[in-house]
């Protein structure tokens, strides 16, 4: 990848595969049309950009310049953060750690596409975030693979699953991150999706799954955690990958139908605090132009 420079901005890739750093603007709900147009290109180039110093932005402000992008997503079952209309708060303080692979809110059928994500209060050292290009992904699996996953379908839930939980962090006996989960789990969905999906925008074929992924339809569950392995295995290897080391004012836009990503809690007992507004959404179809649908909501 190249360096881009226009009138309006310049473009600076961060990794060979995805992720770009977009300089020389200022953020905001009025943003002139033509460097907004320029941002959504590298967008759909990039799948992840960033952007340093925006300190000049507050909640509303955020909110404002989200809305460009689209219609301001409500999460399903986590409450917007007080005083806002559309913040989504990860506060580490309560419990709010999002330190595995996923593509957010997969567990229902309407998948948002974009999120502005805003670092608030950021550890002195730890806490970036990576990102994954799931059509790099898809693209280096061997022919079989690709045939195979094209046909596949996964059952994606906001369920926690508990033995992986309570393998890792004793989740029960901490009552943040306890009320954290039962706020998550107030209401449960269960969505079938294709594992391989076709972008609205740009047409090319990525792998839905991540960590709300929980099995493949027509397998047992040893057999669905191996599929799921190795083809997550693709969209997690390093080549595929950008990390992000945050600054307080840093806000970094991506597609979320177009990624996973992972925020690395690597930080201990310092606090952490990032804010995002999600925006637009896509029921997701495979080649075959068949729908994702959703299977339980209780």
């Amino acid at each position: 990848m190249t360096e881009t420079k226009t009138k309006q901005i310049k473009v600076v890739p961060v990794s060979g595969r995805i992720g770009a750093e977009i300089q020389g603007v200022q953020l905001s709900g009025d943003l002139d049309s033509a460097i907004f147009n320029e941002i959504k290109q590298a967008l759909n180039d990039h799948k992840v950009v960033f952007f340093k110093g925006q300190n000049h932005l507050d909640d509303a402000s955020q909110e404002a310049f989200a809305k460009l992008l689209g219609e301001p997503y409500a999460h399903p079952t986590v409450p917007v953060k007080d005083n806002t209309n559309y913040i989504f708060e990860l506060d580490s303080e309560q419990g709010a750690k999002a330190n595995h692979w996923h593509t957010d809110v997969t567990f229902v059928p309407e998948v948002p596409k974009y999120s502005v994500l805003r670092g608030v209060t950021i550890p002195d050292v730890g806490g970036d975030t990576v990102w994954a290009n799931t059509n790099e992904a898809y693209e280096d699996l061997p022919d079989g693979l690709k045939k195979l996953a094209d046909g596949l379908w996964a059952i994606h839930t906001n369920e926690y699953d508990y033995a992986q939980f309570k393998q890792t962090e004793n989740i029960d006996d901490d009552e943040v991150k306890k009320k954290y989960r039962d706020i998550f789990e107030s209401t449960i969905y269960k969505t079938r999706h294709p594992v391989v999906h076709v972008h609205a925008e740009t047409g090319k074929r990525h792998l839905l799954l991540g960590g709300f992924a929980g099995r493949v339809e027509g397998y047992t569950t040893s057999e669905s955690e191996r599929l799921l392995s190795i083809f997550d295995s693709y969209v997690t290897r390093l080549e595929n990958t950008v990390r992000w080391q945050w600054s307080e004012g840093d806000v970094v836009i991506w597609d979320n139908l177009a990624t996973q990503h992972y925020a690395i809690a690597d930080y201990g007992d310092q606090h952490r605090v990032v804010r995002r507004v999600t925006v637009g959404k896509d029921v997701p179809v495979n080649k075959e132009n068949e729908s994702s649908r959703l299977i339980i909501k209780k």
